[in-house]
């Protein structure tokens, strides 16, 4: 496969493939191995449908379902958009469907607060806006390797609360309220998470971080806070501006992201899985000692 640089730190464009006819022995192992490696990929020009993005989705893992009682459920396209139905759009700064898209302008790790986190998200561009709605990406396993030693002495070993709802509540109360986001109940997770692979560390946080055990809350959210301002420094940052085809496939133990905003009144459609990790991802890694 030939690729070209994203970022100088991390991220990958990947040229001349077909995702809809990559399967488990052609094509995948070297894109998992990019993946692994890189930590974001991006393929252009890509033509998958419902079915052929699942299906592509499913080489690296379980198609992620946010449902309490997973098995009982068959795994479904997420659609990332303002459009309500066929002829409404969700315009106003205030609609329930906007306060969600404007949490997600947060940086943040997708899943952080099921009790199995993600693995990876892969994200196709179908319907873009006139201007705007970019994503931006950081790479917390760069923002790792550079912080101070003092500032990692602080956090290794530590282990960070997550919550839906937490992150919902920096934008508004309905949007904390909403019955898919208070089901779901607190989690905690080391705050660093190595690659089974290659051993590379990665501050593993989110938006949905709201305290480190062990520390009193204000203090807990205050170090995440100093964290995240750390790794989301303009020079650790990959803008991508969408074009309709792309695809893009993040490593979510490695990475932060948010969206940014467009003018409501247009549509923005992004069809989207997260994968749910699996204990060959390093689940054990990432799961706090009893």
């Amino acid at each position: 496969m030939r690729t070209s640089p994203l970022h100088d730190r991390f991220g990958v464009e990947v040229h001349d493939v077909d995702l809809s006819a990559v399967t488990a022995d052609n094509g995948y192992p070297v894109i998992r191995d990019t993946f692994e490696t890189h930590s974001l990929l991006l393929f252009r020009n890509q033509t998958l449908d419902d079915s052929s993005h699942l299906a592509f989705g499913r080489l690296f893992g379980p198609i992620e379902i946010r449902e309490k009682e997973p098995e009982k459920h068959d795994a479904e396209m997420s659609l990332v958009s303002n459009r309500l139905d066929v002829e409404t759009l969700a315009t106003e700064e205030e609609s329930r469907r906007v306060m969600q898209m404007r949490a997600n302008q947060l940086w943040h790790t997708d899943s952080t607060f099921l009790p199995w986190p993600a693995l990876a998200n892969i994200l196709m561009a179908r319907v873009l806006s006139s201007t705007g709605g970019e994503t931006e990406f950081v790479s917390t396993r760069a923002a790792w390797a550079d912080m101070p030693e003092d500032l990692k002495a602080r956090v290794r070993g530590k282990v960070l609360k997550h919550s839906y709802s937490h992150s919902r509540k920096q934008i508004s109360e309905v949007a904390a309220s909403e019955e898919f986001v208070a089901k779901w109940p607190d989690t905690a997770w080391n705050a660093i998470w190595p690659n089974p692979v290659n051993g590379a560390e990665a501050l593993y946080i989110a938006s949905h971080a709201f305290g480190v055990e062990g520390m009193p809350n204000e203090d807990g959210q205050a170090l995440i806070d100093e964290l995240t301002d750390f790794c989301t420094q303009p020079h650790y940052v990959y803008t991508h501006s969408y074009t309709v085809g792309d695809v893009l496939i993040w490593d979510e133990r490695a990475t932060m992201h948010r969206g940014r905003p467009w003018p409501y009144r247009e549509e923005r459609s992004l069809a989207s899985i997260c994968i749910t990790a699996q204990e060959c991802d390093g689940m054990a890694l990432v799961r706090p000692a009893a």
